[in-house]
Formats: structure tokens, sequence, C-alpha cells
């Protein structure tokens, strides 16, 4: 009954047969849509096993009262295997109670599939482009990219288990102002490898120590080549090679952090392609792009110099947006919109669904370009969603006080100071504790402390506790876990197991809204159930995984854990954590 399938979605499939029934009968209106009918566990554990709301949300296609309905519902499902009770609460609820063998069954389930429990098809191998990190070339990963590349890592893992297939990907912004700026950084660099006295970094060049090496490596392969060469000779050799440098630092510090793209976008390589010019063109052909004027800036004077230039301008009202967007400067020039509406116009032709990670500061243009995302789909006849995640910076702190400064970079604390400092699942998990959304601190103090109020420990504690009870148990008295006396498990293990056994609910639903963070809430929540069942062993010796004089009760149990350990591991390796053996 569970193999591949969510014992929620198999009691679904219960409770859509019944209503079927009764569509049948007649009880239900032959138009009736069931798509709103729920099945989740009740909000509080001691009205049931699970809860649907149908005769709540059909009683008026029924046009009869819910609570009748919920009786003829109830009385079909209390027929049904597997369903011990079906009781009606409140106007119209059903809570419903399983028998326990369902709920030992699922445990089996969760051994037996191992890895793959949680897996989801749900996604049906839908391609999903998802785009995360995308800083600019110009030093090392910091602590303003950290969060949003955790928060896509673990999206694209979440999606790749809910069965679809995630394409990861990174935008290189190689062709704006600040790639010169980083070569005439490099180039200065450069000569103080070859011993000129540079003194002190000029104002607007990048500052950190972390270019040394760049200019040392030029040094040694190009000599003294463009030591002191005219600037118009050496920009376009070291603007590409600082570009590609840079890229090898920020790939070495994702590489800390447990994440590798699949695909490097290059915006450069797009100007060069002209799909600019290709995008302008179509969107031009479908009369999304026209030539007009810019109205002068609201609220205020307009500037004594500013004057209406005639722009090709974006339609972007037609889709939500408070004025039309230009594409291209007075100059002629791309603007940085219209070269991104051209790079997600190339990411859509071979994506089903695209996916944007951003810092929050970015909110002022989500408007703008999914609207040009809804007209490139438009126009072509195939809709492509599109969702862009917004991303809070984090606040770093040392036990309530701010954190100094990096001596690597000169201004800002890289992803690499705190990989070496926490380690890399910490700072992983510690990003997921949290909606993306809301602000966040992230103290280095408390995100190492041994405590219930840190959750990246307090999980990994209760996976490498269930592992230390197995190697005791087979150390001290050869016992191992086994399935022969699982029907002397009691309500507690029952409870143990209805929290382990929502996670591929909470997979499903976590891919659905786009939310890796639900998974790091529910390990927690399966941590806290885990421990507590714990610490009844220490009042109650009954209670405990390792009974002396129950070797039958004592495998089944281990068997239990065996299967938290187990849910605990997948749900960590979808947040790209490791499950820790010893603490």
């Amino acid at each position: 009954m569970t193999d591949m399938k969510t014992i929620y979605a198999a009691f679904s499939g219960t409770v859509d047969s019944v209503l079927a029934a009764l569509l049948a009968e007649g009880v239900l209106p032959a138009d009736t849509s069931f798509k709103n009918v729920t099945l989740e566990p009740p909000r509080d554990p001691s009205h049931g096993d699970m809860a649907t709301n149908a005769a709540m949300v059909l009683a008026k296609q029924a046009k009869t009262n819910p609570r009748v309905l919920a009786q003829q519902i109830a009385a079909k499902l209390e027929a049904e295997a597997g369903i011990a009770s079906a009781q009606i609460a409140g106007p119209g609820f059903i809570n419903l109670r399983l028998d326990p063998a369902v709920w030992l069954e699922e445990l089996q389930a969760i051994d037996r599939l191992a890895d793959d429990y949680g897996r989801s098809a749900m996604g049906a191998g839908t391609k999903v482009n998802v785009e995360y990190v995308s800083a600019n070339p110009t030093g090392p990963m910091h602590m303003g990219h950290c969060r949003g590349a955790v928060v896509g890592d673990a999206l694209a893992s979440l999606l790749e288990f809910a069965g679809h297939d995630v394409t990861r990907e990174y935008y290189i912004n190689d062709a704006g102002g600040q790639v010169d700026v980083l070569a005439r950084s490099a180039h200065l660099r450069y000569r103080e490898a070859l011993g000129d006295d540079i003194g002190a970094i000029p104002e607007g060049l990048y500052p950190g120590d972390y270019l040394v090496p760049v200019g040392e490596g030029l040094a040694s392969e190009l000599g003294d080549k463009f030591k002191d060469a005219a600037e118009d000779e050496w920009l376009p050799v070291f603007r590409a090679e600082a570009v590609t440098r840079m890229m090898e630092l920020i790939k070495g510090d994702l590489a800390m952090l447990g994440i590798h793209h699949d695909l490097f976008s290059s915006e450069a390589a797009l100007h060069l392609a002209k799909k600019p010019d290709e995008a302008e063109a179509w969107l031009r052909e479908h009369d999304f792009v026209y030539d007009g004027v810019l109205e002068a800036p609201k609220g205020k004077a307009p500037p004594e110099d500013w004057e209406a230039v005639e722009l090709p301008l974006f339609r972007s009202t037609k889709f939500g947006d408070d004025q039309d967007r230009p594409i291209k400067k007075s100059n002629g020039a791309w603007t940085y919109f219209g070269a991104d509406l051209a790079y997600h116009m190339q990411k859509a032709e071979s994506a089903d669904e695209l996916i944007d990670i951003w810092g929050a500061d970015h909110a002022g243009t989500v408007k703008r370009i999914k609207a040009a995302v809804a007209a490139l789909s438009e126009g072509k006849g195939k809709v492509t969603p599109f969702d862009v995640k917004l991303v809070q910076m984090v606040q770093l702190m040392r036990g309530g006080e701010p954190v100094k400064m990096s001596k690597r970079s000169g201004n800002f604390i890289t992803i690499a100071d705190m990989i070496e400092e926490v380690g890399k699942d910490v700072v992983r998990f510690t990003m997921l504790t949290r909606k993306p959304e809301a602000q966040m601190e992230f103290d280095f103090a408390k995100v190492v402390e041994a405590s219930k109020d840190n959750p990246v420990w307090y999980v990994q504690y209760a996976h490498a506790r269930i592992q230390s009870t197995l190697r005791k148990a087979l150390e001290e008295q050869g016992v191992v876990p086994s399935v022969d006396a699982l029907n002397q498990l009691g309500s507690e293990e029952i409870a143990l197991i209805r929290r382990a056994a929502q996670f591929p609910r909470e997979v499903e639903a976590a891919a659905k809204a786009r939310e890796p963070h639900r998974i790091a809430f529910y390990l927690y929540d399966l941590a806290t159930d885990l421990n507590a069942f714990y610490s009844l062993g220490n009042t109650d010796l009954e209670k405990r995984f390792i009974l002396k004089q129950d070797k039958g009760l004592s495998a089944s149990r281990l068997f239990l854990g065996q299967a938290i350990g187990q849910v605990l591991r997948n749900g960590l390796r979808v947040l790209g954590v490791e499950a820790v053996e010893r603490m």
C-alpha cells in the first residue's frame, strides 16, 4: 500500500473512493469537484491520526448540511480496510483513527525503501531551471551570497527528490562596468607582483588581498608584457583572465558549502551571441516592444537636464507593472533589464519552469521580469511558470555583538571564513531555520551550542544518538533491529511512527510551495519527538530501547530507532547536511 506512495496519498485514495461511491449513489451531484478535499494530520494528535474536510467543502455542492454529509462519508470510511474509526468533529470535519497495523506496515516501508523513503514522482520529470547565487565575479563569496546559495541549492535538491528534472544554473554578470574595475584592480596587483610599489589601493578599485594571488598568477603567465602597456591593450585581456580566475575562486568557495552548479551562463557570451537583439526582434514582432518616450519622473520636478528621449520600451504595463520599461539606454547600450530579459528567454527555451533566487534588495525588479517571461510565454504559446524567491540578508553576530570584518576580503565576511569556524553543515542547516523572506541573525556562538535551542545540533544529536544506541545494543547484548515483535510496540512508539510517516507528505508540500525550510522544521520536530521518547526511559526503565529482560521488544524498538534514523538521514540529505554517526 505504501511503497513509493505516501501513507497520506494512500488514504486520500480511500477517501476519493468513498466519495466516488457517494457520487454513484446520487448523494453527490455528478459534477461534484473533489479538488479542495484534503487529508491531513489533525492539529491536535489526540483527535486522531488523520482528518478530512470532505464534508465541509462538498456540502454546498450536495445542497445538504455538512454534518449530515459527514455522517454518510464517515459510515463508509469506517468500513474501509485500515480505518479503525471515523468520528465527526465540530461543523463537519471527520477525524480518522487507523489500525496500529497500518503504522507498523509504514515502519517496515521506511526500512524497505531506505534512501528512497520520501522520494516522490510528483514532479513527473518536469524540467525546472533553478538559478541561484549569480554573484558578480569580482571577489570571493561572502555572507551576502550565503543564504541565497543555500536556499537555492536545497530547493534544487528538494525538487529533484520530488521527481523534477532540475538544472542548477549560475548567471555570470561579466558584461558590466564592475568587470572593468576588477580588471584594473587585477592589473594593479599584476604590477605589484612584477615589483612596482603600488602604494595604497586607489579609491574605486577592489582592495581585498584575494587579488594578490591573481596578480601573481598573471605575472607568472604573462611576464611583463602588459606592465607599461596602454589600458586599451591590456583591459580586454585582464577582463577575461580576471573573470576566469574569480570564477575559479567562487566555485571553490561554493564547493566548501557543498554547492555545485550544472551550468554557468555568461552575460558577456549572451551579448556576443546577439541574444538581446534576437529577443528584441521577437518581441517587436509580437508587439511587446515599441519605440516610445518615458514619462518624466513622478512626484517632483524633473531635473533641469532631463529631456524626453525615444527608447525601445517593453509593454510591462500589460502584465501589471506600473510603467513600460526601456530595454536600451539612450546611447544604444542594453539596460540590465534588456539583457536579463534575453537571458530568461534563453532559459525558457530548455525548461518547463524557471525559479530565480534573488536578494531582497531586488524586489523592485520582480514585477517587470515576471512580465517579460509572461510575454515570452504568451507569444510562444508555451506557458513557462516563473517564480522568484526573495532572500533577506543575514546579520552576523558573536555573542550578541556584530562581527568584525574579514582580513581576507578587506570589507566583508567570506563564506570560507564562516565554514572554517563552524563547518559547512552548521552554515547550511542554520540558513534554513527561518523562512528566507524573514530577517535572520547568525550568531557564531549560538550555532555551535550543544542545546535544544540550536536546531542543527539537536537534529544531528538525535541521529547520532540512534546510531550510538544501535552500536551499544550490538556490542553489549548482540541485539540487532528486528520486526519479529513489532506488535509489542505501544502508543508512544506509534506516535513516533506517525511523525516519521509525515516525511513524504512534507517533501511534496515543501516542493509544491518551493520552500525547503519546511524540511528543516520537520526534522527538528522529528528529533524533538525522538528525544522525548528517549527521555521516557529516564523515569520508566521499561521504556528504554535496550531491555535486558526482553530482547524481542528491544529488537523492535531498535528497528523503530533505525527507521527514524533513516528518515533523519533522508531529510538531511535533501538539505545537503551530513547525518553524523558520533558527537
